[in-house]
């Protein structure tokens, strides 16, 4: 082979590997910082037609309802813990940090976090609905027929 040639192929070679390995750590990183939205029924049944269940330790997102009544506090630190639900199973939600001022019994709710049982989700981060009428298109079809409660009806402290 001409030494010329082989110079060439070397280069085309080392190029074509070096934007393998720069796409493959793009994709990992793209990888990492995806959150993938679930209803609780479809964190505890599956999602989508193969019914695939999230694994354990996956970053994700989950909305639904603050189910009434499930919402615990410890007196001692910024410890949280309460139940979401939207059309039939509970997720229960587990956060340290101070709740948005919307977050109450009945109102729908966003927390992104990572799964840390099959129903339970370790919370970094909780959304509250900050608008009467929007939710999330997915979260609306799965929350057809539950109570939402208008938090103008709600006197003040209640829930909270």
């Amino acid at each position: 082979m001409n030494p010329r040639r082989k110079q060439r192929l070397t280069w085309v070679a080392i190029l074509v590997i070096g934007v393998s390995v720069a796409t493959g750590l793009m994709l990992y990183a793209l990888s990492q910082s995806i959150d993938l939205f679930y209803t609780p029924t479809e964190l505890v049944e599956g999602k989508g037609k193969d019914k695939q269940k999230p694994q354990v330790g996956q970053r994700m997102r989950v909305g639904g309802m603050v189910v009434e009544g499930s919402v615990e506090r410890d007196r001692e630190t910024l410890e949280v813990s309460f139940k979401i639900t939207d059309i039939g199973p509970e997720v229960t939600v587990l956060y340290q940090g101070i709740l948005p001022d919307l977050f109450r019994e009945g109102q729908g709710i966003v927390a992104q976090g990572e799964l840390i049982e099959p129903t339970v989700l370790k919370a970094s981060e909780v959304l509250a609905k900050h608008d009467e009428e929007y939710m999330p298109p997915e979260l609306a079809e799965q929350m057809k027929g539950i109570k939402h409660v208008n938090p103008n009806t709600v006197e003040k402290g209640e829930g909270q």
